[in-house]
């Protein structure tokens, strides 16, 4: 009897083992698709609004949630530093582009011999 059970699979043996090789199965909400998911919330904030148990946040109150997660993005020094690099290159890359602009328009006037034009 002890064989049977233990090839009858136990805890879960076809959806508990296919679970396992993929890592975690999505099931429910998770499984839907996304623009499912979207009117399922959707209908859900409307019933809250109707009911009036929404939370709506007021300019100050959305001004301090700002700030306390710029307060803790900020606090990882290596994504600040990283956000800075980028926002530097991408300036230096506009000033040699605006510099490439300006030489382009100093140049000399002519032919490729160096004649005058008359």
């Amino acid at each position: 009897m002890a064989t049977s059970k233990d090839s009858s699979g136990g805890k879960g043996a076809t959806s508990g083992g296919n679970a396992q090789k993929s890592g975690t199965a999505k099931r429910g909400f998770a499984a839907m698709d996304h623009n499912q998911q979207r009117e399922i919330a959707s209908k859900g904030g409307q019933a809250a609004h109707q009911k009036g148990t929404a939370h709506e946040f007021d300019s100050e109150e959305a001004r301090r949630a700002g700030q306390k997660g710029g307060e803790a993005v900020s606090r990882d020094r290596e994504h600040m530093a990283d956000i800075g690099r980028k926002g530097g290159e991408s300036r230096q890359s506009a000033n040699r582009a605006a510099a490439a602009a300006a030489a382009a328009a100093n140049a000399p006037k002519g032919n490729r011999q160096g004649n005058k034009e008359e």
